[in-house]
């Protein structure tokens, strides 16, 4: 077990894994907030590690769980491996950040949940496109009342990849598949907005010539009048906008993907001017007043800050984890649904005032 970090430390991280989240959020994320600093990775790729990030240190799995100079695990590999690894962590004193998808059962997150509050630790998922720009200005305004009773909101999160890759996210393994990718976020953001549904519709797809994990998915979650309709689909030449909200008094249409992401794949980080912002282009408007909505920045940086002020000042942490099994949940719920072709009830509850749980203070 680390030695638990004074007020002021610097708080020394490891990845477990360095594949595509591991590499393009989570490395420079930790970079770029000063009260982390990356100490090692585990990879068996220690000559890309190190192109990357001269002077860490690569190891395995198990020697990062035991290195007692270490105070946070980031659990950045396979879906299936996150319950598994997360507990390993906890038990070894660490803090841990658990890639999203949490686990790939509610009541499993729930029992981590309960042994890092038992252990007195730090527990977080990286849900991080609930600081997407286009999210934080629908919920602005959804919060600000501007298109009246809302009757429904759509959010599609799709790609043109009409080839199937060799890689498990593409597997019919546990935790494959598009839904537990994609959406995973776009389950994750309307949970944030409304609550858990009172039921969940799905169908499950698999278009692509050897498409072997769901590929197609379109979920319909039922809130009284409100329905909230989230789609992905592989091979869509052109996107169709990303989120389309419609309420009584008027509509919202927004184009485009949070540019965050292409931003850290470009080597911009936190605190540049720049990031988080979209060109004007990808704006979204209200179709019956006409306005241009200018989108909010996008802040994946304050979910570290956000870790940082938990570990080291007793704040909240960014994400908790009963919020993502809730998240899970849902999947969960939607697998149901497609297996045995009807809605599935969940629960009625509902956040008030559209606002989530872990909603960062100041959006």
């Amino acid at each position: 077990m680390a030695s638990a970090p004074a007020p002021g430390s610097v708080l020394r991280v490891g990845l477990l894994g360095y594949g595509l989240s591991g590499s393009r959020f989570h490395g420079p994320l930790v970079a770029a907030e000063p009260a982390f600093t990356l100490a090692a990775v585990a990879s068996r790729r220690a000559d890309v590690v190190a192109r990357d990030w001269p002077g860490v240190r690569t190891g395995t799995v198990e020697s990062l769980l035991t290195d007692p100079d270490l105070h946070v695990l980031v659990v950045c590999t396979p879906n299936d491996s996150h319950a598994s690894l997360a507990e390993q962590a906890l038990r070894a004193g660490k803090h841990v950040v658990v890639e999203k998808p949490f686990t790939l059962d509610a009541d499993e997150a729930l029992r981590l949940d309960a042994l890092a509050r038992e252990r007195g630790l730090c527990l977080t998922v990286f849900h991080n496109r609930r600081w997407d720009g286009d999210f934080l200005t629908v919920r602005q305004l959804l919060n600000q009342g501007r298109l009246g009773t809302l009757y429904s909101l759509e959010s599609h999160f799709d790609r043109f990849r009409p080839q199937v890759k060799a890689r498990w996210k593409e597997q019919d393994v546990p935790g494959g598949g598009t839904l537990w990718d994609l959406g995973a976020h776009v389950v994750d953001q309307a949970v944030q907005l409304f609550g858990m549904p009172e039921s969940v519709g799905a169908d499950l797809g698999r278009q692509r010539p050897g498409a072997q994990g769901t590929d197609w998915f379109h979920l319909v979650l039922r809130y009284g009048t409100l329905r909230v309709l989230l789609h992905s689909g592989s091979v869509v030449h052109a996107p169709w906008p990303r989120f389309v909200l419609q309420g009584d008094q008027d509509a919202y249409v927004k184009h485009g993907l949070d540019p965050q992401e292409g931003q850290l794949e470009a080597g911009l980080r936190p605190g540049h001017p720049d990031f988080g912002s979209e060109p004007s282009a990808n704006h979204g408007r209200l179709l019956t007043s006409g306005d241009t909505v200018t989108t909010a920045p996008g802040d994946y940086g304050h979910f570290y800050r956000q870790l940082a002020a938990a570990i080291l000042h007793g704040a909240p942490v960014p994400v908790t984890a009963l919020s993502a099994s809730q998240t899970v949940r849902v999947i969960q719920a939607a697998l149901q649904s497609d297996a045995e072709g009807r809605r599935i009830a969940v629960t009625a509850r509902r956040a008030p005032s559209g606002r989530g749980e872990d909603e960062p203070a100041g959006h």
